[in-house]
């Protein structure tokens, strides 16, 4: 029973001597949350690229928005199919670059990809006004193709630097980093779109943040604790002790294993059905308060940014709450993942069903709806989000490219299906149809997650080793 308590609280692997777990103290804070902080403002700046569009193409489409006549504009019908292109180039190199990470490592093709995203950020202005929306979408692929990588990469980091016993905090900061770029971007974005400088300067703005990091990034990032120049000893051997880890063995991807894994199949579901919800709610939510509730711009992209403001707050509750609860031994790792899963996932479910009855003429309701569907949506950090890593910590970026690779193809379908559904941007009862839709998606995924998700580590995670000493 001793063995079972402590495997829940330290899940290392089996080459690992449990006994002397306490010889190997716990350092309140370090160099691994340093380096969570670069995993934080990397998804802040990556998510701020990827969802300037949203509101931008607002602007971009309606002279009315900004008080400098001089600033260009278009008058695009296939808005919906822009906003999918990013996916397009999404899909396509996850996986290799998660291959690729475990040969090279991580460091130097984050790099490459943050370059690419933040140059191609910065050339959308350029490409619109020579090539039309053509040109936009060009860049969206590029930019897709760039942050394709960024997940994998950043979940086989956590693999290395995530102790379990904090997977759920650290994990929820890293990925917290993907609203605060929503919270962030929105209303910068509204704020420079309405003012003289105009639509080009959020996409220059946002592209230059991406730059910053990869400089900050070179100084001071680390592919793993033992590649770092000032860590600690006690903090190194506490990391890696606790994960197992040994630099000198290298795992051979088991394919046949992970395709075959029930669990594996379980997180990638849960991340199809979230990663739906958050397609829909972020790229469309602008203009379904512009054409539905009929607010500004300004107004529009505050109100757009409320949802994860909610999503943040809720965060900083939910992933201490889950590390106290499985830390204490009240539930296992995995009953953990599932109980903050379904909190979001099958409460955004009746939100959105909700949503889609609320009268047009009652915006305020329709507001909290979105506010609390944003708010509960952050069970997902602490259940779905990092399970990958419990799951197989030396495999994990594989994992989450594979997942990525699948849920970019229905994050691809949903602005489509939206374009197909929603012909008359005005009606609200296309609308009403693409928010049941979502929610059947919801819950779906989420009654898979809890009948075959689990949080123990598999038996594929050390197949087909071999050292390099």
């Amino acid at each position: 029973m001793g063995e079972d308590l402590d495997y829940l609280i330290h899940p290392t692997s089996s080459n690992v001597d449990k006994s002397n777990v306490n010889t190997y103290p716990q350092p309140f804070l370090g160099i691994r949350h340093v380096q969570v902080m670069f995993y934080f403002l990397l998804m802040t700046y990556t998510y701020c690229m990827r969802t300037v569009l949203s509101l931008a193409i607002v602007a971009m489409n309606d002279r009315s928005v900004t008080i400098n006549p001089n600033v260009e504009t278009y008058n695009w019908t296939n808005q919906s199919v822009i906003l999918s292109a990013f996916y397009w180039g999404y899909v396509v190199l996850q996986i290799p670059i998660a291959q690729s990470a475990k040969k090279f490592g991580v460091k130097w093709i984050l790099v490459v990809c943050v370059l690419v995203d933040s140059g191609s950020c910065m050339a959308i202005p350029t490409m619109a006004n020579i090539f039309g929306s053509g040109g936009v979408m060009a860049c969206r692929v590029l930019q897709g193709l760039a942050q394709g990588g960024i997940a994998p990469l950043t979940h086989t980091l956590l693999g290395c630097w995530a102790p379990p016993s904090e997977r759920s905090v650290l994990g929820t900061i890293t990925y917290a980093g993907s609203i605060f770029g929503f919270i962030l971007s929105l209303p910068l974005t509204g704020l420079i779109c309405s003012s003289w400088i105009g639509w080009p300067a959020a996409f220059y703005l946002f592209g230059a943040l991406g730059l910053k990091w990869v400089v900050l990034w070179l100084l001071f990032g680390a592919n793993k604790p033992s590649e770092h120049k000032t860590i600690t000893t006690a903090e190194k051997d506490y990391i890696q002790h606790s994960l197992g880890y040994d630099e000198h063995m290298v795992y051979k991807t088991p394919w046949k294993k992970i395709l075959t894994s029930p669990p594996f199949w379980a997180v990638t579901l849960a991340f199809v059905g979230a990663n739906w919800n958050s397609s829909v709610i972020s790229t469309e939510t602008p203009t379904y308060l512009y054409k539905i509730l009929e607010f500004d711009i300004k107004s529009n992209s505050l109100l757009s940014a409320a949802p994860y403001v909610a999503m943040g707050l809720c965060s900083v509750i939910f992933s201490p709450t889950c590390d106290w609860l499985i830390n204490k031994n009240i539930v296992r790792r995995g009953h953990a993942r599932k109980i903050f899963n379904s909190i979001g996932t099958l409460l955004p479910a009746i939100c959105l069903s909700l949503l889609g009855f609320i009268p047009k003429g009652h915006a305020k309701w329709s507001l909290a709806i979105l506010i609390f569907n944003g708010g509960v949506t952050a069970g997902g950090f602490c259940g779905f989000q990092v399970n990958h890593v419990d799951l197989s910590p030396n495999h994990s970026g594989i994992l989450m490219g594979i997942t990525n690779s699948w849920t970019s193809v229905f994050a691809i379908m949903s602005p489509l299906i939206v374009q197909f559904i929603v012909t008359e941007q005005t009606n609200q009862t296309q609308w009403r149809t693409i928010f049941l839709i979502s929610a059947c998606v919801n819950l779906f995924t989420d009654l898979f997650f809890i009948i075959f998700a689990s949080g123990d580590i598999q038996d594929w995670n050390e197949l087909a080793s071999s050292r390099t000493d």
